[in-house]
């Protein structure tokens, strides 16, 4: 046993406690930048991932999967916060998220994800992506005045003076906010040409918010104008857990909106993590399988302790584990070392991040958003054709129209009807011979033949000539549907009456003449 503790202690101070620093350097900002843009509190964001790493890693069968606040789930939880109208009564609905899928982990469904197309989780993603940038802008501009997209930009062009609305709109815009956005936008990039790999030591999100704490302080020791607001900046409050929202579980059946949204959440922040976790388990050197159900455990866990605690829900999330993975971490203590961090920062460090730009957080958001939707996707899924670009089309261009939920079942309808229309096909074909002035026809049924095919079958059928011979053979079927049988019994007794002479071979008939 003792033997045992020190392999782990050498195996978390060599590898798990440097990359349990590092997953922590890259998720503070991410933290803090995805409850900006969820319309939360900033201190839930980092009670999210705190949690994601004190508790679910602990709990999980993951190896190297980090969660914590997920930029898929920003979109749904600014809706719900907004719908529900209370950020309390909006932690009950993470409650029930956390319920849904601490459920789906008992009763062993984790194989959920498998049944959504690709085509439309993709689409999902990118419209989440497009969203999140357009959410940003504000910030990036420092626009200090409500409602950006109708009362601000749109105003440029509600009359003929198209140059004295713009001179207006750049009143109400803060420079500085701009040139900090611009700086932390070029580090992130620049950290990600070829060039830049010495400097990935230091991870790209933190560096792009100290040049942001930097340009702000330049400008305030020389006494700019460009100087940004406090408003601007982020606020944590040095008590933190004095100022932290509990939900009301009094309400917890008073509003069906609370199960609606929660449950949405629950599916959604479901299928972020199963895709997370199969995309993290490929980079594992170690080749590692997560097992689904426990982590959905894990997850659900993990969620209703953010609901109860006053945190947004959380994921798993690819751009963690895969900095936990680049960064050597080999167990589970290197997340949870970087729940650690964070909980520490946010004790003993609160007055230095109350110095960080929201421009800052912004232009990263820009970089996340970005990635779930860059031109690459949709120049891979126009590739793969119309039954794959279509259903992801609409998934997208419904869920900017309407909402997420609305944009999905879009999406997954679109998808089972292309379904449907290509088993409408090639499940039988039929060939014909004339012999001496006969005609014969013969039809082959091949592997599966499902109700999907009735239609087409029996308009097959009423087309066969009288006085003719006609020959189904089913022999080599795996299944075929009672409905397909039902059809062909009750053309036999057609056939009979128009003179054609039937053969079926490896096909019971079934009795039709039951009451209906």
């Amino acid at each position: 046993m003792k033997r045992k503790i020190k392999y782990y202690r050498l195996l978390w101070l060599k590898h798990d406690l440097p990359a349990g620093l590092s997953v922590f350097l890259v998720a503070l900002p991410l933290c803090l930048g995805i409850a900006l843009a969820s319309g939360a509190p900033l201190y839930a964001g980092l009670l999210s991932g705190i949690i994601g790493g004190l508790v679910v890693s602990l709990i999980s069968g993951s190896s190297l999967g980090v969660s914590g606040p997920a930029a898929g789930l920003t979109t749904l939880v600014g809706a719900a916060i907004i719908s529900l109208g209370d950020y309390k009564i909006f932690l009950l609905a993470v409650i029930v998220a956390g319920l849904f899928q601490l459920l789906l982990g008992l009763l062993k469904l984790g194989v959920i994800a498998s049944y959504f197309p690709s085509s439309v989780i993709k689409g999902m993603l990118a419209a989440i992506g497009i969203i999140l940038i357009s959410k940003q802008i504000p910030f990036a501009l420092g626009y200090d005045k409500p409602d950006f997209w109708r009362s601000g930009f749109m105003n440029l062009f509600s009359d003929n003076n198209f140059f004295a609305n713009l001179k207006n709109f750049n009143h109400e815009i803060t420079m500085g906010s701009i040139i900090i956005s611009l700086v932390s936008l070029a580090v992130l990039i620049l950290l990600q040409q070829p060039f830049a790999k010495k400097l990935k030591i230091i991870p790209a999100p933190l560096l792009a918010v100290v040049c942001g704490i930097i340009v702000n302080l330049i400008f305030t020791k020389v006494a700019s104008v460009y100087t940004l607001k406090q408003a601007q900046l982020v606020n944590i409050p040095s008590s933190i857990f004095s100022n932290i929202a509990f939900p009301e579980i009094s309400k917890l059946f008073s509003n069906v909106e609370i199960w609606k949204n929660g449950l949405l959440i629950g599916l959604l922040a479901t299928l972020e993590t199963l895709l997370c976790v199969e995309a993290v388990d490929k980079l594992d050197k170690h080749n590692r399988i997560t097992p689904l159900n426990r982590e959905l455990v894990a997850q659900g866990i993990g969620n209703i302790a953010c609901g109860l605690l006053g945190a947004i829900p959380l994921t798993a999330v690819v751009v963690r584990g895969s900095a936990n993975i680049d960064a050597g971490g080999r167990t589970k203590l290197s997340a949870f070392t970087h729940g650690l961090f964070l909980l520490l920062s946010v004790l003993l460090i609160p007055f230095l991040l109350s110095t960080i730009p929201y421009a800052s957080l912004a232009a990263i958001l820009f970089v996340t958003g970005y990635n779930l939707t860059k031109p690459k996707l949709f120049r891979n899924m126009w590739s793969l054709g119309w039954k794959q670009f279509i259903p992801f089309m609409f998934t997208i261009i419904v869920i900017l129209a309407t909402d997420l939920l609305i944009g999905v079942l879009i999406g997954l309808l679109i998808s089972i009807y292309f379904i449907i229309r290509n088993n409408f096909k090639a499940e039988y074909k039929i060939t014909k011979i004339k012999k001496h002035e006969t005609e014969t026809f013969y039809i082959k049924l091949n592997s599966n033949v499902t109700f999907l095919n009735k239609v087409k079958l029996k308009k097959t059928l009423d087309q066969i000539p009288e006085y003719s011979v006609l020959t189904i053979d089913g022999s080599d079927c795996n299944f075929i549907d009672y409905d397909i049988l039902e059809v062909i019994s009750e053309y036999a007794n057609k056939a009979h009456d128009r003179h054609i002479e039937l053969h079926l071979n490896g096909i019971e008939k079934v009795n039709v003449t039951a009451v209906h």
